[in-house]
């Protein structure tokens, strides 16, 4: 392995930041196709839960697999992978010709997602040790930015009527890009792999109370910032004319905000951050559930507000405070939040389906009734971060003042 001295950080640092991109807008571009691959291919909004799930479902299996083989092959190795996954995965869907098809390749780009989270959380936390928390903000503020990018193609693609194909092609460019920027570089090495932790030593740190609750509150908020986003421009479609633009709006101020993480987290704390995350969170999920025209934009920026700090400050806590987890508790932190979410797209598309059913039998106008049906599944989620308000609380409170948990 190489010595420190020959590893480019910053061009590790860019390339993640990439690759990160392109696992974004894989998520906005699908978010802002779905009315188009509905009509397509005639599918329910259940058939689309079950698509969207694959994203979710391949991106914890990915994480399984390269969490433990991270500190065994290395980031790089992982990141080849990635790689290749995302351009098949790309290539499959563009060519697809109905649900299996868009099932399996979804599923490819989810793989090629949590591989890229498996080696790139490691490589942010070893390449900057002195302020984990603050760099993986600042590197997972490029999941919003690839939102925000992803969202501005897809609605920039449907003004001018061009193809779904095309907006799911643009995702080619940051993925060579990040290829690129890997290509021919030496990675540096974790700790575990310099001690040669074994990985029944980080799964015994996995199973400590800190870290199994934390991997409760992920299920948690994962499933709120991510399931929103997947389904918001859809749900609100009938509620204002630019719904599509939600998403873009609500990654631009997730990317300021993570941009801004560490004076944030110097005054709060992380888990103070995290209650107060939650309880704005719940209350744009009320408001986005009686939301009409304009009034859709302000309620979503008290929900993107609420999400910003949700995925990254979790697994920066997780790198903090349970250290000796390793490469292994970041990714099965990520691939916890991943398969809840891979779990509740297709009950929520279920639960969409079933309320609009019910909306027309009772002689609701067909537009009133997707609004009501998408607005009732918005109301039910905001019991999500409800729920995480208590824990959070309960944990800053418990961790006031506390660096016991540091060595677990």
């Amino acid at each position: 392995m190489s010595s420190s001295n020959s590893i480019s950080s910053n061009r590790l640092f860019l390339g993640s930041c990439l690759a990160l991109i392109v696992t974004a807008m894989s998520f906005s571009i699908r978010a802002g196709i779905l009315t188009q691959l509905g009509s397509d291919f005639a599918l329910s909004d259940t058939d689309l839960g079950w698509i969207n799930s694959m994203a979710f479902l391949g991106f914890p299996i990915a994480m399984l697999i390269g969490g433990p083989l991270c500190d065994i092959v290395g980031m790089g190795r992982l990141l080849v992978l990635a790689f290749f996954a995302h351009l098949l995965g790309i290539g499959l869907t563009i060519s697809a010709g109905g649900f299996w098809t868009l099932f399996i390749s979804t599923f490819f780009i989810g793989f090629a997602n949590g591989m890229v989270e498996a080696a790139c959380n490691p490589l942010v936390t070893v390449l900057f040790p002195g302020s984990k928390t603050k760099v993986l903000n600042r590197f997972h503020m490029w999941f919003p930015g690839g939102l925000l990018i992803g969202g501005l193609i897809s609605h920039f693609f449907k003004l001018i009527d061009i193809s779904w194909k095309f907006q799911l092609g643009m995702m080619l460019i940051p993925t060579l890009a990040y290829g690129f920027l890997f290509l021919g570089q030496n990675f540096p090495s974790s700790p575990q792999m310099e001690k040669k932790t074994p990985v029944g030593s980080m799964l015994q740190a996995c199973l400590s109370p800190l870290y199994l609750s934390l991997v409760f509150c992920m299920f948690l908020t994962a499933t709120t910032e991510l399931g929103t986003n997947q389904w918001i421009s859809k749900i609100l479609a009938h509620a204002t004319s630019n719904s599509l633009l939600l998403i873009v709006f609500i990654s631009g101020i997730m990317a300021i905000g993570r941009f801004f993480a560490g004076p944030v987290e110097k005054a709060l704390g992380p888990f103070q951050m995290l209650s107060l995350s939650a309880a704005l969170s719940a209350i744009g999920l009320y408001f986005l559930s009686k939301a009409d025209g304009a009034s859709a934009f302000a309620a979503a920026s008290i929900f993107a507000v609420g999400v910003t700090y949700f995925w990254p400050t979790m697994i920066g806590v997780t790198a903090e405070f349970i250290p000796k987890s390793g490469s292994l508790g970041l990714a099965l932190m990520g691939g916890a939040g991943m398969f809840a979410t891979s779990i509740f797209n297709p009950l929520l598309g279920s639960f969409i389906d079933k309320g609009r059913a019910a909306a027309l039998a009772s002689g609701m106008e067909q537009g009133l009734a997707e609004l009501k049906a998408g607005q009732d599944a918005l109301l039910y989620m905001a019991i999500f971060p409800i729920v995480l308000l208590i824990a959070f609380t309960i944990m800053a409170i418990k961790m006031k003042g506390s660096t016991s948990l540091k060595g677990h």
